[in-house]
């Protein structure tokens, strides 16, 4: 197949890389058995990173990335997807190291596609996009461990982003008292709108004193941070409480005593939202476009297209994007 589409390619000279929209043919994407043409995709902060060459997210260059996509299957070699059904991919490699959702068209093995679930539009589909499905796997860890809105109050970090807006969404809509934690001045607003109790600077989420244990807060946590801010937080937990891990915007490191876990019994859990079966996607998708369906998903979205994206990849990687960006690939 010889049809040309247009994708944003990053390219390594030397130290440098640079963004472009070219020119790609079919021919040249990935083997796989199912051809996808992207209408929509959208912007998470392991794009940003492999937008600007970074070698744990992304080990070859050129490289289009795009972690989500959805979209139209315009072929297959399978016999449980056929042309014109609509399709939803996000996380696995994709993106990463296999050709992604920047692009028109993604060609991918056929158990990394999910039919769209019922209940949402395909531009829907990427306002979730792999963060919203991290959000709802992190609420559904929260629960698993018996964390209810009766427990108490809830603190989701990074609080702007993809995945903080829409836990702060999702968890106020169940009935949850969230405190949202943000390093942005002009946040307020936009956090009080998705429903947040009370609205925190992440300053007051970091211990400077380095204490073995603090003063019990919080029954439970979706951190997207990391580093000292999860440290302060699992020293802040209330006794049996659990605390998800689904970012590292911050810091990778974790330096911390084991009080937290033997004299409270604090949960850490790991999302590993790439790694979850196909099972337990479609459960946690059917809870988002079900009973969970957010009210307010077009007040967390900003819609962009392919030209626009670059000033987007470069705001994301500096902390500055609020809500989602999708990304509209039809143009």
């Amino acid at each position: 197949m010889n049809e040309t589409f247009k994708a944003l390619v990053v390219r390594q000279d030397g130290v440098n890389f640079t963004r472009s929209i070219e020119q790609r043919n079919i021919s040249e994407l990935p083997k796989g058995e199912v051809l996808i043409r992207v209408y929509f995709s959208s912007l998470n902060y392991k794009d940003g990173l492999s937008s600007s060459g970074d070698k744990t997210v992304t080990r070859h260059y050129p490289h289009t990335p795009g972690i989500d996509a959805a979209g139209i299957v315009e072929s297959s070699k399978v016999s449980n997807f056929k042309t014109g059904d609509q399709v939803v991919v996000i996380s696995y490699d994709l993106g990463a190291n296999t050709s992604g959702g920047f692009g028109q068209f993604i060609q991918v093995p056929s158990d990394w596609v999910m039919p769209l679930p019922k209940g949402l539009s395909l531009r829907e589909s990427m306002i979730y996009g792999t963060a919203g499905y991290t959000a709802g796997l992190s609420v559904s860890l929260l629960q698993d461990q018996g964390i209810m809105p009766s427990s108490g109050p809830i603190l989701v970090t990074g609080a702007t982003g993809g995945v903080g807006s829409i836990s702060v969404a999702l968890l106020a809509s169940l009935g949850y008292s969230v405190s949202a934690s943000s390093g942005k001045k002009s946040a307020d607003i936009f956090l009080k709108e998705l429903g947040a109790s009370e609205v925190i600077n992440r300053e007051q989420v970091i211990d400077k004193m380095k204490r073995t244990l603090l003063k019990e807060v919080w029954s439970g946590a979706i951190d997207t941070v990391g580093g000292v801010t999860l440290e302060t937080i699992l020293k802040s937990c209330k006794k049996k409480g659990a605390i998800v891990s689904a970012g590292l915007v911050s810091s990778s490191n974790l330096s911390i005593t084991v009080f937290p876990f033997v004299l409270r019994g604090i949960s850490l859990i790991g999302t590993g939202a790439s790694e979850t079966s196909m099972h337990k996607r479609k459960e946690i998708w059917s809870k988002l476009a079900g009973d969970w369906k957010l009210k307010k998903l077009d007040y967390i979205a900003t819609d962009c297209n392919l030209e626009e994206l670059d000033a987007k990849l470069d705001k994301i990687l500096i902390g500055k994007q609020q809500g989602r960006v999708v990304v509209d690939m039809r143009s």
